[in-house]
């Protein structure tokens, strides 16, 4: 039996909204699904200890989580932003500057549910459809760098038995050339994708940038005139941004 070599990368996976169809929230009707590729030398060597000094500076240990909800609303341990606003400034200058210093290329998807419903009588679970642009993209990426036969650790984090089952099922149909949507027909067989659920506690510094991401993604498809820090920190970084439909 031949030993499965691991790839030199690493894909985290976050995502932004919700992918249900049956009620749409008028205020964010979009899916986002965003896949961060690093290289683990990188991961290991600068992007865990940025992330370590940044909660260091702020907190004096590091086990906060870069929560991007918690942030934008100042809960939990980032209430300290909302008594000193030069505090508050300084932390979102310095959370921008990390983001643009991570050597990391961002693959994002992100689904319009209202025009999904509008253009499809039975569509696609959004969630489904993200994923499989998300990996056709990261699969393409990788075989560039000549990952070929390898085997890539997709992470995620849990949501949950059922949920989980549910994303494992659509993971490995996909993985497997099983995906029965869309027009193309890709070889995932090229490389070994293998999932990772990761608890929301674990404190993963790569699910952390994930997150942070995701949402500054999904907005500027919704809102694209709206000013992002983010987005702005992310330019030379997006490798793919798919809009459906």
């Amino acid at each position: 039996m031949t030993a499965v070599i691991n790839s030199d990368y690493l894909i985290f996976a976050d995502e932004s909204g919700d992918h249900g169809l049956a009620s749409i929230d008028e205020q964010f009707p979009v899916f986002a699904l965003v896949f961060c590729i690093v290289q683990k030398q990188d991961y290991v060597e600068q992007i865990v200890p940025a992330m370590q000094r940044l909660k260091m500076a702020y907190w004096g240990h590091d086990q906060v989580i870069l929560h991007e909800h918690d942030i934008r609303k100042e809960k939990g341990p980032f209430a300290l932003l909302r008594t000193d606003r030069e505090l508050r400034e300084q932390f979102m200058t310095d959370l921008t500057a990390l983001i643009s210093a991570t050597p990391m290329q961002v693959i994002a998807s992100v689904i319009d549910k209202r025009a999904l419903k509008a253009r499809y009588s039975t569509p696609y679970n959004p969630y489904e459809v993200a994923m499989l642009f998300c990996l056709e993209r990261a699969l393409s990426a990788l075989c560039r760098r000549g990952e070929v036969g390898k085997r890539v650790h997709v992470l995620f984090e849990s949501r949950g038995k059922q949920e989980d089952t549910e994303l494992e099922l659509e993971f490995r149909r996909i993985c497997d050339n099983g995906g029965s949507w869309g027009y193309r027909r890709v070889d995932f067989q090229q490389m070994q994708f293998a999932h990772l659920f990761v608890d929301k506690r674990s404190n993963s510094n790569g699910l952390q940038l994930a997150d942070l991401v995701a949402r500054p993604l999904a907005l500027r498809h919704l809102r694209p005139d709206q000013s992002n820090r983010a987005l702005q920190a992310l330019d030379d970084k997006l490798l793919n941004f798919k809009v459906f439909p």
